[in-house]
């Protein structure tokens, strides 16, 4: 799954993420994945390909509704030198999100316990991810504003981790980003990977 090898200590780092998660997952539904094989094969997999794909010159990356900390935390793992922000609005997530920030010493990496929407409108990123996120229409259209414009003299990009047949309907859903082919991630049944720039 993986187009290069990880930084040292990355594997650490990603061991005692899926243990933390594996541990408050038995006590608040973080994923519906109980299984920490198909956690690490399937999910956490999926996120470090997204992360060796972030583009050039990318430094900073929303992670929109992130959850249980996927794909945000595999990439700040995978990618140190980022700037990662973990946007959770449910409560507990959020305090799971600052509990594996803390735990794992990712000093780059901030959690944003609130809507996305309710970001000032001064803040936009080089990247947006989204992955399994609710109401993805809604989330598409709420992400794109945060996605670096001509405007502000950077190039910003979206990346989305969805299933084959949703492909076209979020090109529709996002007319501004002018998207490259879609790539399959390995080893899944119909898994995508999109990414973007914005183009206007």
């Amino acid at each position: 799954m993986l187009l290069n090898p990880l930084p040292s200590g990355s594997y650490d780092l990603l061991a005692q993420y899926v243990d933390l998660l594996y541990r408050w997952n038995r006590r608040i539904s973080l994923s519906a994945v109980r299984d920490p094989e198909v956690l690490i094969e399937l999910h956490l997999a999926e996120c470090l390909r997204a992360a060796q794909r972030i583009p050039e010159g990318v430094e900073s990356v929303l992670d929109f509704g992130s959850g249980a900390g996927l794909p945000g935390i595999p990439m700040q793992i995978a990618r140190p030198d980022l700037r990662v922000t973990l946007a959770e609005s449910q409560k507990k997530k959020a305090a799971f999100l600052r509990e594996a920030v803390r735990e794992l010493r990712l000093s780059r990496a901030t959690v944003y316990p609130e809507r996305v929407e309710n970001l000032p409108e001064c803040f936009s990123f080089d990247l947006v991810a989204l992955r399994a996120v609710d109401k993805m229409a809604d989330a598409l259209k709420a992400a794109l504003p945060r996605v670096h414009s001509q405007q502000t003299g950077r190039k910003g990009w979206c990346l989305v981790l969805t299933s084959q047949p949703e492909v076209e309907r979020v090109r529709d859903l996002l007319p501004a980003i002018d998207w490259l082919p879609p790539e399959a991630v390995p080893t899944t049944n119909q898994r995508v990977l999109l990414l973007g720039h914005r183009s206007r």
